[in-house]
C-alpha cells in the first residue's frame, strides 16, 4: 500500500537537499509506525514523506525552532491571539484578556492544562511562526511552493492513503484540491489546525463556502485524529463540523504531555485500526 506522509511544523532540516530531508522524514515516519501497533503491517506499506519546510524560510534566515515569544512578529502574535481567542481566558480585567501580555495569557493555558509554560511559549512561537508563513498570502511564494511540493509528491507517488500531520494537513488540503490528479482512497489528518476558527479555516483555498468547507473531490474517504490535549487541533469535533465529508472524527488522549508530536500520533491506535481497514480493502 502507497502511502505519503506530510510533515508538520518543526521539521526544517537545514543544510540538506530536499531528497535527503525526505528521506530522513520517510525513516523517522516508518519507525515511529513500527513503534505502535501497526507495527506488522509496516513493511507492506511503501512509505514516503514530501518535504515543504524550506520553502517556508528565507535562505539563511533564522530557524523557526529558535523563535522565541519575544521575536514574534506582528502577524504572528495576531494568529497567536485569534488562537487564544477560543482558550476560553477569563475575563479577570475591564478590557479582557486581549489587553493581557502574551505570556500571562499563555501561562493560563499552562495552569490550566498542567503543562510547563516554557514548553507552551515554545511551542506556540514555533507553530504560528511556521502557520503565519504558510498563510500570509494566499498567491504568496512559500505557500505556492508548499503546495507545489506536496502535489508533486501525490503525482511521483500516487498514494493510497495521505497522512497529513498539523500544517501539513493544512497544505495537504489545499494541494489536494488544487492538484485533482489520481484519487486518493483515504485521508487522515492528525493534530489538524483545519478547523481552528478565525486563525486557520477562514483563511482556506479554496476559501469556506457559507461557513463550511468540504473534503477535496479526489479524495475518497477523510479520517481526522486528534489528541483530546492538542492545543491546535480545535474545537473539539471541529473537522467534522466545519468540513462536508468527514466519514470519522477522532479525539483520543494520545499523549499525556507531547500533545501535538507527530511520533505520538503515529503510534497511536486509532491510527493503526484505520489503516489496518484499510489494508484490508481490495486492492491494497
Amino acid at each position: 500500500m502507497r502511502v505519503l506522509g506530510v510533515h508538520g511544523v518543526g521539521n526544517h532540516y537545514a543544510g540538506a537537499t530536499s531528497a535527503e530531508a525526505r528521506a530522513k522524514l520517510a525513516a523517522t515516519w516508518a519507525r515511529n509506525l513500527a513503534r505502535g501497533p501497526f507495527a506488522a503491517w509496516v513493511p507492506q506499506c511503501d512509505l514516503t514523506v514530501a518535504y515543504y519546510a524550506d520553502l517556508l524560510r528565507e535562505p539563511g534566515g533564522q530557524s523557526v525552532d529558535e523563535v522565541t515569544l519575544d521575536q514574534l512578529d506582528p502577524e504572528t502574535e495576531a494568529l497567536v491571539r485569534l488562537w487564544l481567542d477560543e482558550q476560553g481566558l477569563p475575563e479577570e480585567v475591564p478590557q479582557g484578556w486581549a489587553t493581557w501580555p502574551l505570556r500571562q495569557a499563555l501561562g493560563w493555558v499552562a495552569a490550566r492544562d498542567r503543562l510547563a509554560p516554557s514548553m507552551v511559549e515554545a511551542f506556540v512561537a514555533r507553530f504560528f511562526s511556521e502557520v503565519a508563513t504558510y498563510l500570509g498570502e494566499p498567491d504568496g511564494r512559500p505557500r505556492v511552493a508548499a503546495r507545489a511540493a506536496v502535489a508533486l509528491a501525490l503525482t511521483e507517488h500516487t498514494p493510497r492513503v495521505v497522512i497529513a500531520h498539523s500544517l501539513g494537513s493544512v497544505v495537504a488540503y489545499e494541494a489536494l484540491w488544487e492538484h485533482q490528479g489520481a484519487p486518493v482512497d483515504l485521508l487522515i489528518t492528525l493534530g489538524s489546525p483545519l478547523a481552528l476558527p478565525h486563525a486557520v479555516f477562514p483563511r482556506l483555498l479554496p476559501a469556506p463556502v457559507g461557513h463550511s468547507g468540504s473534503r477535496p473531490p479526489s479524495v475518497r474517504r477523510w479520517v481526522n485524529i486528534a489528541d483530546v490535549g492538542d492545543l491546535v487541533a480545535i474545537p473539539k469535533g471541529g473537522v467534522a463540523r466545519a468540513f462536508t465529508g468527514v466519514s470519522a472524527d477522532h479525539h483520543d488522549p494520545i499523549h499525556a504531555f507531547d500533545f501535538h508530536l507527530a511520533a505520538n500520533y503515529l503510534r497511536c491506535d486509532p491510527l493503526a485500526r484505520i489503516l489496518r481497514e484499510e489494508m484490508a480493502r481490495p486492492g491494497a
